[in-house]
């Protein structure tokens, strides 16, 4: 028989969607998350059509809505010359095109109101400080049909699952920081998202409403760091942001000294593997399939995966129900993989791959390079 009671491992976005996404199909759940209370780390997140179309059907978008930024571009930058390459219209061009908008907030945001949603659904019971190791793990509920691993990249669930991924360093780390609206340059977009594209590096930035300020991810190659792996950057670790834009436009390298609450931030990944045991166990989001993020889509798979788990659980016996999840999602994280590897490649390419890169941008119409995300954001996951 479908599911009627699942315990979920995890109570960031991944989980805290997939009780609501259950909870919309009369499934309740009890989610166990180990920290004693819930603060979201990072900065900004882009929720692009995909995921937002699952947010508004959960009943939540509105009150996102009126925090977040809809970019009316997202703009593709030269790090070198500040120059414009291309630029991909959003905004109400992405509501018409893809039946849903494309929002920029804090990640807090996002988790506050998914925390909320779930205190007042009653199907929903959220357990903080559990004990989620060894023997305690099997018995988080006694009364459960489904275990959903929704425990990140260092997943403990992940242990139950025969063949099951492992996370490995990727080889590229995440600076991420802030920096005030008022210290910002002028040609930081205050409508837009921009990805600004260097030699062996990237920048991605946008405007938070809710902080008056731009968010700032710097991607380049870097060391690994143990499992403690966010922190505040060393002196070396600083140095070796400097020196991997030091053949950027000097205005660029300047925002690095007025950042604000930088982090540190190895960039794992997971290797390829099964996500579920054929019985009652699965996971979901990075347990399942933490990925690089320059395609911006780890917290978009993570709802798709809520989304399309609660479908198959409902309609089915469990047992029978977790392959044909898995079966469903693994070729589209696999394309999405592929699409981020390409675009780590154009965008930190150098000599003349760079050069051939912005000749081709520069001949792409908006309209063109739009209709390569049909894919992405036009999915319309649980249908």
């Amino acid at each position: 028989m479908p599911a009627e009671h699942a315990a979920i491992v995890g109570a960031g976005v991944a989980g805290l969607t997939a009780a609501l996404a259950l909870a919309k199909r009369g499934i309740s759940s009890e989610i166990f998350e180990q920290a004693p209370d819930l603060t979201e780390v990072g900065a900004g997140l882009q929720i692009s059509p995909n995921a937002s179309r699952i947010l508004a059907e959960l009943g939540i978008l509105e009150r996102l809505a009126e925090a977040w930024l809809e970019p009316e571009s997202i703009r593709l930058m030269s790090g070198t010359t500040l120059r414009q390459l291309a630029a991909i219209p959003a905004g109400g061009f992405a509501r018409a095109r893809w039946g849903a908008p494309y929002g920029v907030l804090h990640r807090s945001t996002l988790q506050r109101t998914l925390l909320d949603a779930v205190a007042k659904e009653p199907l929903c019971q959220l357990h903080l400080g559990a004990q989620i190791k060894g023997r305690v793990l099997s018995n988080l509920s006694r009364r459960k049909d489904l275990l959903v691993g929704a425990d990140g990249v260092w997943s403990q669930v992940r242990e139950s699952i025969e063949g099951s991924p492992s996370p490995r360093f990727s080889g590229n780390i995440a600076y991420r920081f802030t920096v005030g609206a008022a210290n910002a340059p002028t040609f930081l977009e205050r409508n837009g998202v921009s990805a600004f594209l260097g030699p062996s590096a990237h920048l991605v930035c946008y405007p938070l409403r809710e902080t008056d300020s731009f968010n700032m991810v710097a991607i380049t190659a870097g060391n690994g760091a143990p499992h403690a792996w966010i922190t505040q950057p060393t002196q070396a670790q600083r140095q070796q942001l400097l020196s991997r834009f030091s053949r950027w436009h000097p205005a660029m390298t300047e925002l690095f000294g007025k950042a604000e609450d930088m982090t540190f931030w190895p960039l794992y990944e997971t290797t390829n593997g099964r996500w579920q045991d054929g019985r009652d166990c699965v996971l979901i989001g990075d347990a399942a399939h933490a990925m690089m993020p320059f395609a911006a889509q780890g917290a978009a798979m993570a709802i798709e995966d809520a989304c399309e788990l609660a479908m198959f659980v409902a309609t089915r016996p469990v047992a029978e129900a977790l392959p044909l999840f898995e079966a469903r999602r693994t070729p589209r994280i696999a394309r999405l993989r592929q699409r981020g590897a390409f675009n780590q490649f154009a965008y930190h390419a150098r000599g003349p791959i760079r050069i051939g890169r912005d000749v081709v941008l520069a001949l792409r119409a908006p309209q063109s390079l739009a209709a390569d995300l049909d894919w992405i954001y036009g999915y319309r996951a649980g249908t």
